[in-house]
């Protein structure tokens, strides 16, 4: 099995393009599901159609949450169609499953008063301040993702315009355009800022370490985390946080659900339809507050 799991890992990069954390959460999903075989001497390519249901319900007595084992189930779907669509196995014993579909869980967001505690204007004295400053704002204008956010090279960005390059999951571009508080920060930056950041050696990204590097996600964490600490916001907060209230904001204010798809860089808009139960909370909240009558 491991051969053809070699043989579909690099099929997912070469023939889909996936990026590299992706790939490896099939890497480990499978992994789990071949040693599982292995303990049970069955050959993947010669399993009954009740193999696979027994392995997920292994999943859900190891106290894996539903989305969890649907991942699973996700990833080796997949493999066992590559095996069928390769002639490694004349038949595929996942094609009678239904893909569950769990519960989600509603994402954390701001509130618009704690974006403007944590965006509240603050005098920026060093490069690093002027960059946190910038990230921040680039962050909550546009939704990115952390690791675009912090891959965003100088030629993406277009302050003229008001737009960003992003380079996304599966490496697909798109254009998302920045407001005028994002695209101020940004000059600030560009001015006071990164000159001072840049070593000798120049760097594409714009965003910059100590050292004259790109920064890593990791480096953002920290960042965020302490100007959470700042603005006295006491809730969690992860960068995916500023995504979610990006986006909750845009459809309270009235935007469209294709344009925010569109924004976020979802292949599939039933994934940005879970803003509208956030935003269907805001209106029943107002509604409450504010009908004579609630």
């Amino acid at each position: 099995m491991d051969a053809l799991l070699d043989r579909f890992l690099e099929h997912l990069v070469v023939e889909r393009g996936l990026a590299q954390n992706s790939l490896e959460a099939y890497r480990r999903d499978l992994a789990r599901y071949a040693a599982y075989l292995k303990g049970r001497r069955k050959r993947v390519t010669a399993l009954d159609r009740a193999e696979v249901p027994r392995y997920l319900l292994a999943l859900r007595e190891a106290e894996l949450s539903p989305r969890s084992v649907a991942r699973h189930l996700s990833a080796i779907r997949q493999f066992h169609r590559f095996l069928v669509r390769e002639g490694h196995a004349a038949q595929d014993p996942t094609s009678h499953l239904e893909s569950p579909r769990p519960w989600r869980r509603l994402p954390t967001v701001l509130s618009s008063d704690e974006v403007d505690h944590l965006l509240a204007p603050r005098e920026a004295r060093t490069p690093r301040e002027f960059r946190d400053r910038a990230m921040l704002e680039l962050l909550y204008a546009s939704g990115l993702r952390v690791s675009e956010l912090v891959g965003v090279c100088l030629a993406d960005l277009n302050l003229a315009v008001g737009i960003v390059r992003v380079l996304g999951k599966g490496d697909k571009e798109r254009l998302v355009p920045l407001g005028d508080a994002a695209a101020e920060s940004l000059r600030a930056y560009l001015t006071h800022g990164r000159p001072r950041l840049e070593r000798r050696r120049p760097s594409p990204h714009l965003f910059l370490g100590r050292h004259g590097r790109g920064l890593t996600r990791q480096m953002f964490w920290q960042i965020l985390k302490r100007e959470v600490r700042t603005a006295g916001i006491t809730k969690p907060v992860t960068p995916h946080t500023l995504r979610h209230s990006f986006a909750t904001h845009l459809l309270e204010r009235g935007a469209d659900l294709r344009s925010v798809q569109l924004m976020l860089g979802h292949a599939d808009i039933g994934t940005t339809q879970i803003y509208t139960h956030l935003s269907r909370a805001h209106l029943k909240a107002i509604y409450d507050k504010y009908h004579p009558r609630a």
